[in-house]
């Protein structure tokens, strides 16, 4: 009876260590597969930096689980990182509060989102050297009173917003008697509440607004001679990644490769080609 015993427990035993065994080599080619994509973080809503497409013209590209597409400058300066990675890009369109989670959960391995490097941020995340920068501006109704205004203090009594967890929120504060209105998801929506008459203006970048004038006539730029304060991170755009990150390095080192005219370039195609919808 031991004898029999103890080859069925040898038995068991072997089989165990083969499975284990599979176990191992299969997570192995998992991981392997992972190392080569290249997965980025975006809302896929906020033109001309990145929005939502049906197919992939004008170089648009698949999201991720989903039978829509992602175009825009961010798109764009996505693609010639992964090329300078060596990896497949992957667009993984999130929410933007659920971009920084989504980044330190690993579920993405960068946000390049159109998002500010500011010190609130960084305490939190890495950022790699800036990849464009740009001024604070108003988007109003063409037409409007606010239309001509030169300083920020001309909203007096305006209703003004901007988008929830951005810089852009903060600094409406700077203006005397603003009528600061709540916060609002995203600028799809703020565009619908300023075509409606709910607000007044909304807080953007300028590539943004320049956007939202050029898909709607009845929109208006407000660029200020008077504008807001801000710092030279609140107004410059960076790639986001998790802290002490590997990519930082080699990222920079693309980056650098990417001109100033070419980025500009980039962004002029890009505003070009933003969908009518956005």
């Amino acid at each position: 009876m031991r004898k029999k015993a103890s080859l069925f427990l040898v038995l068991i035993l072997s089989a165990m260590i083969l499975l284990a065994g599979c176990g191992t080599s299969s997570q192995s080619t998992s991981g392997s597969e992972g190392e080569d994509t290249f997965k980025v973080g975006l809302e896929a809503g906020y033109a001309p930096f990145n929005w939502t497409q049906k197919d992939d013209s004008n170089g648009g590209v698949k999201i991720d689980g989903a039978a829509e597409y992602a175009g825009g400058y961010d798109v764009e300066i996505a693609k010639k990182i992964a090329d300078g990675l060596g990896k497949k890009l992957v667009i993984v369109k999130t929410e933007w509060d659920g971009l920084v989670p989504a980044l330190t959960s690993g579920k993405i391995d960068a946000i390049i989102a159109g998002m500010s490097p500011t010190a609130e941020r960084k305490e939190t995340i890495d950022f790699s050297d800036n990849y464009y920068k740009s001024n604070l501006v108003m988007v109003v109704k063409k037409g409007g009173k606010f239309e001509n205004a030169t300083s920020i203090q001309d909203f007096k009594g305006a209703k003004v917003t901007a988008q929830l967890n951005t810089f852009h929120y903060s600094v409406i504060d700077q203006i005397e008697g603003v009528s600061k209105q709540t916060a609002m998801d995203n600028f799809p929506a703020m565009r619908v509440a300023l075509q409606s008459g709910m607000i007044d203006g909304y807080v953007s970048e300028r590539p943004e607004a320049v956007s939202a004038a050029s898909a709607n006539e009845n929109f208006a730029m407000v660029e200020f001679e008077d504008g807001f304060k801000t710092s030279e991170d609140d107004t410059a755009i960076a790639v986001g990644l998790e802290k002490g990150s590997k990519l930082t390095e080699k990222m920079n080192e693309i980056l650098k490769g990417i001109s100033e005219e070419e980025r500009t370039q980039i962004m002029d195609t890009a505003i070009k080609n933003q969908p009518a919808a956005e």
